[in-house]
């Protein structure tokens, strides 16, 4: 309803006799229980008028409805001026817009955006918190995708360091050459258990030093274990091929038991980045600071930046003995990305833990003059709870994000049988299903709530099959395709003539011109949560619709009888596009 901004830009230089900018003019839905679609806001347009909000709105309200074929009628509430749209014209956008095969489809904006996700460690599986951050980038990206981005989606692996030497210690000490292959695990599952004895055997050790009168900060550094994974990272720094093989050995079983979880998640990515690979990079960068005198260098030889003059700290960038810090690493890195794809924008998926190393981050590179600091941004999100507590990797206590997986497809399983609508399915048409209803359900119950806030994941709240959840959207779909099936459905304009249009289907209209809107705020946002909640209101309001006129296939052949169909068709291909910009498969039957 854009047409309102430009005839009330009139109206206010008729009246009064004075140029407004568009911004001026803030036009929001009509509450419900006043009559009308678009509400005006007069407040801001008083100091022009030089009159009461009342009277304003009731003068500007006057010269629309005399001057503007489509509005109707007006009436005024304190500074707010309510307007009623002609049928005529919601017909008209329902028709020439809404209907297009390009509704809600953005060109391309010639930008192109980096989205950075999963980052994993190779000594584990990947935990509820790791899906939250894989559900949350793949979302993203594909939002952007929508909007117009050209996406890149990319994993840094952190492949390297003490805690993997942890996992590689263990099972050789333990392992007993276990393998995926003899024990039936993946392999991020056999490297995680390994990762677990070592934290066993560890406090093992300290509890002893500790017996011996150590204290534990003493007891934690003397402990044999912790001292022989030590050297065996400095071994691998030093390329020992030993080392090097057993490392590439286990990481291989940790990569292939990853990719079989991405696939179950139904994520992806374009580029793969290795820590192994990057660990070195940005001491140029460091030195490049040092010369312009970005960083300065203590009497010890430790090289640091200091930011206190920006509201934070000092901040070590190289050690004395001139190996590398994390923030070393990510300098070096983000460049490295930068060169390699020449992005407009970087996204970082990662946890609110690192929000202000990413403070930093930024600020730094801003300071050494990287042009393209400006356009870096930190997705932080908040932890994952579940009703039973925290997790924790090292105690084995996590839950694993297979056995989720796993869990929602069999809680699926036993809702959808309970219900009993999958009689004539095929067995595997069946598996299929209970695996979208699951993963929809989780897709969708992490995706609703707002990135940065903090979320208690319920699952069996999570798979009902009423109100805000995945499968109540999935059913809604499988609802309106099973009606077009038995309406034989056929695509055909609605009738130019056609009239009589019921509230709820006004509603529908109303709610669907919103979806090339939702996927622009939500993109603008990097949040998901809004567009998964607009998705929400849609099929529930196509349930009212459902419920309350006559059964469409029942309805004699007609104008009314093709726009409903026509209505309910575009219901089903916004709500299926939405919940696949969300990664989760809308069904065609359940």
């Amino acid at each position: 309803m854009n047409f309102i901004i430009a005839e009330t830009q009139k109206a206010i230089l008729e009246l009064y006799k004075e140029e407004v900018a568009e911004s001026v003019i803030n036009i929001q839905d009509t509450r419900k229980e006043f009559e009308g679609q678009a509400t005006i806001v007069v407040f801001p347009i008083t100091k022009i008028s030089k009159k009461s909000p009342e009277q304003t709105a009731s003068e500007i309200g006057a010269y629309l409805v005399a001057n503007v074929e489509d509005i109707t009628k007006f009436n005024v509430v304190k500074g707010f001026l309510n307007l009623s749209i002609a049928e005529s014209y919601f017909l008209n956008q329902f028709n020439k817009e809404i209907l297009a095969t390009d509704f809600g489809v953005y060109p391309s904006n010639g930008k192109k955006v980096m989205v950075e996700y999963s980052s994993p460690n190779t000594n584990k599986p990947l935990h509820l918190g790791h899906v939250r951050n894989n559900l949350l980038g793949y979302s993203v990206s594909e939002l952007l995708k929508a909007y117009g981005y050209d996406v890149v989606k990319v994993n840094l692996v952190n492949d390297r360091g003490i805690h993997i030497c942890k996992s590689m210690l263990a099972w050789q000490k333990w392992g007993n050459d276990e393998t995926p292959e003899s024990t039936g695990l993946k392999g991020d599952h056999l490297v995680g258990k390994y990762y677990v004895i070592f934290d066993k055997e560890y406090k093992k050790e300290i509890e002893a030093l500790k017996a011996e009168g150590q204290t534990e900060d003493e007891a934690k550094k003397n402990a044999p274990l912790i001292k022989e994974a030590q050297n065996m990272l400095q071994n691998w720094e030093a390329g020992d091929v030993d080392v090097i093989s057993l490392w590439t050995k286990m990481n291989g079983w940790v990569y292939d038991g990853f990719a079989v979880t991405y696939k179950n998640l139904g994520v992806d990515f374009d580029k793969y980045y290795y820590e192994s690979n990057t660990y070195l990079l940005g001491k140029g960068t460091v030195e490049e600071g040092l010369a312009s005198g970005v960083f300065f260098k203590k009497d010890d030889g430790s090289v640091w930046i200091d930011l206190t003059a920006d509201g934070l700290d000092q901040k070590l960038v190289l050690r004395a003995d001139g190996t590398s810090v994390y923030i070393t690493q990510d300098l070096g890195t983000a460049e490295m990305k930068h060169d390699d794809f020449d992005m407009d924008e970087s996204i970082y998926v990662v946890g609110n833990e690192q929000d202000y190393h990413f403070k930093v981050l930024f600020l730094i590179l801003e300071k050494l003059g990287k042009s393209w600091a400006k356009g870096l941004y930190h997705l932080s999100y908040g932890m994952v709870d579940l009703p039973n507590g925290k997790m924790k990797s090292r105690e084995g206590t996590v839950v694993d994000a297979d056995e989720l997986i796993e869990s929602m497809i069999t809680t699926a399983r036993e809702k959808t049988e309970e219900l009993g609508k999958t009689n004539d399915f095929t067995e595997e048409e069946k598996e299929e299903l209970y695996k979208n209803i699951g993963l929809g359900a989780l897709k969708y119950f992490l995706l609703k709530v707002e990135p940065k806030k903090r979320l208690l994941f319920n699952p069996a709240e999570s798979i009902d099959f009423q109100g805000n959840t995945g499968p109540f959207i999935q059913y809604t779909h499988a609802r309106i395709k099973s009606l077009l099936s038995k309406a034989d459905y056929q695509f055909a304009p609605n009738s130019e003539q056609f009239s009589g249009i019921s509230e709820v289907e006004l509603e529908i209209i109303l709610l669907l011109a919103k979806y090339p809107s939702e996927i622009a705020i939500a993109a603008k946002a990097d949040s998901p949560a809004s567009l998964a909640n607009y998705i929400y209101e849609l099929a529930k309001l196509f349930n009212k619709f459902y419920h309350e006129v006559p059964p469409i296939v029942k309805t004699e052949a007609g104008d009314e009888k093709q726009f409903r169909l026509n209505l309910s068709k575009k219901t089903a291909d916004v709500l299926n596009a939405g919940m696949l910009i969300l990664g989760i498969t809308s069904p065609e039957r359940m």
